[in-house]
């Protein structure tokens, strides 16, 4: 996600309080992403996929797994900060753009959520 910057950028206070899920390919996690719920609501974030895996259907397989788990758990909603460019790959799924969004690192992101 941020190959270019320390672990320490990447980590939250409150990571504890997440589900915390990872794809593996020939013995090598290739995706990750983290799933946060809070009562009806839940957001995952963190996901990323190794760049030279990408495209390959790791990513989608592990998105969709996230979405059924927090639907599982109980959310009814669920959002995340996606990067602007890769808005389509979300919509895909549902996910729709609610309007806000914000800028991190000089990358442009835009809020999604669905209905679960």
């Amino acid at each position: 996600m941020w190959p270019d910057k320390d672990l320490d950028f990447v980590k939250l206070q409150d990571d504890s309080a997440g589900l915390h899920f990872g794809l593996a390919a020939n013995g090598k996690l290739v995706s990750v992403i983290s799933l946060f719920i809070e009562g009806d609501r839940a957001q995952f974030r963190k996901f990323a996929t190794l760049q030279d895996e990408q495209g390959k259907g790791y990513g989608t397989r592990l998105l969709q797994f996230t979405l059924d788990e927090a639907k599982r758990r109980g959310a009814r909603t669920i959002w995340c900060n996606a990067r602007a460019s890769k808005i389509g790959l979300y919509r895909k799924f549902g996910l729709q753009e609610t309007g806000d969004g914000f800028q991190k690192e000089g990358i442009d992101y835009v809020i999604l959520e669905k209905a679960l």
